[in-house]
């Protein structure tokens, strides 16, 4: 069993198109059933385009797409450039395999050592007990519950706003006299 991470490219789409029309993986994002090769073709070319400020990233398992991340800008206010939000989902046929450690590592690396990000956010549903075991694991915390966040199944569900902030946040070098 060898995991590979990479960058996300549109030639993926027809990968995310089937993990995402899974009822267990769909259920648990802000996804909604039946996405198409297409769609999921645009918003990779859009997201992946040069210059712009998200990270997409595909999980490989043996040589086949099993799980994607994303970090995307918290918003377009100047005073929130120190943040990003993080999404993640992993087939189920994948979960329990370290798909899901592999793509937080490598979030969290890029974004430490690489993006200048001093927060991380992400939501989860409340009764994703996995999902939010693993983001434990890599030192989010819960800051507040969302009640009724969204609608799943013809039920609204709850969600918990989780956060991490860099362990241990960039210092300037000392000066030289």
């Amino acid at each position: 069993m060898t995991i590979s991470v990479r960058r996300a490219t549109p030639r993926d789409a027809a990968a995310y198109a089937r993990l995402m029309s899974h009822p267990s993986v769909f259920g648990n994002l802000m996804q909604l059933p039946m996405p198409n090769e297409e769609m999921w073709h645009a918003r990779l070319a859009e997201s992946t385009a040069p210059g712009k400020p998200d990270l997409l990233l595909s999980a490989e398992l043996d040589g086949e797409v099993v799980g994607s991340s994303g970090l995307h800008p918290a918003g377009p206010q100047l005073r929130r450039r120190h943040v990003m939000y993080l999404g993640i989902s992993v087939a189920p046929s994948a979960q329990r395999r370290g798909v899901g450690s592999a793509l937080m590592a490598a979030m969290c690396d890029y974004a430490d050592n690489w993006a200048g990000v001093l927060r991380l956010e992400l939501n989860v549903y409340v009764d994703n007990e996995p999902a939010i075991a693993l983001y434990r694991k890599f030192g989010f915390e819960i800051e507040g519950t969302n009640r009724a966040f969204a609608m799943r199944d013809g039920a609204y569900v709850d969600s918990h706003a989780m956060a991490r902030l860099h362990p241990n946040p960039p210092t300037l070098p000392a000066q030289r006299t």
